[in-house]
């Protein structure tokens, strides 16, 4: 039999799309009362189950982590609901206002206590390729760095060797299609090219519910208040307001002019 397989895949909680963001609180922070499983990593939920799956080791595990609010659980649960077989939860009023710079200090303190959590290391760290509110794509590479471990980014496949010792991953520029090889431990983030999330059935989300999630604070990781959130970040919103509202647009009726009016329009706003 193979060696035992952890994969920690990183969640996040994230403002439902389909709703208006909104900025709260003096510093402004985004409101993350309510929200949903960033659509990105569920695409990194489903590569680890499938990297797991193609090997014959029941003793595999994918374990889901998430840093936020008491709403956070709700991305736990939801990769809990897809196959993930544990959560943790890094939760802590502290956290609020962490940056990019500070979330990977705290996701990279997270994974190390998972390794002595679980007494193995963890093998991989899977992330999306972005998350759906940020969209920075600066956490994978942070992450990495602090823990010390190869980095590949922006995956559009993955498939470990017969041992999992190193992965192959693919990656899709503009210009080429590059073939990337890294040993592991490593993070890895991935596209939404690399597969298609499955859709949990009743069985999967009533077995969810049964499985273990363990929440952490800061100070359970070994860290300071004057390491995260507002007092550790190196970035500062100094200011938000809500967006204008949209101004109605000008119609214009063509009458044999219109190609002259709309190009007289387009220079008159230095478009052309």
């Amino acid at each position: 039999m193979t060696q035992p397989l952890t994969v920690v895949v990183l969640v996040k909680h994230v403002p439902d799309a389909k709703e208006e963001r909104v900025l709260a609180g003096d510093p402004p922070v985004v409101d993350r009362s309510s929200g949903i499983l960033s659509e990105l990593d569920e695409y990194a939920v489903e590569a680890a189950l499938q990297l797991t799956e193609a090997r014959d080791n029941a003793e595999d595990r994918v374990l889901a982590l998430t840093m936020g609010p008491a709403g956070a659980a709700g991305a736990l649960k939801r990769a809990l609901q897809l196959g993930a077989h544990g959560g943790f939860h890094v939760l802590d009023d502290a956290l609020a206002g962490s940056d990019a710079w500070v979330t990977a200090r705290v996701l990279a303190a997270a994974v190390e206590r998972i390794a002595r959590h679980a007494g193995a290391p963890v093998d991989l760290v899977l992330t999306g390729m972005a998350s759906t509110d940020g969209e920075t794509s600066l956490v994978p590479g942070q992450l990495a760095e602090r823990l010390g471990l190869a980095q590949v980014g922006l995956a559009s496949s993955l498939a470990l060797d017969d041992d999992a010792a190193s992965l192959t991953a693919t990656r899709d520029t503009e210009t080429e299609v590059l073939e990337v090889v890294a040993e592991l431990p490593a993070v890895v983030s991935v596209t939404d090219r690399i597969n298609t999330p499955r859709y949990p059935n009743f069985k999967a989300i009533m077995a969810a519910k049964k499985k273990p999630v363990q929440t952490w604070s800061a100070a359970d990781l070994g860290l300071d208040a004057e390491a995260v959130g507002f007092a550790g970040s190196l970035t500062e919103v100094l200011e938000a307001v809500p967006r204008p509202p949209r101004s109605a647009g000008r119609i214009v009726v063509d009458e044999g002019e219109g190609g002259i009016r709309l190009a007289e329009f387009l220079v008159a706003e230095k478009l052309v």
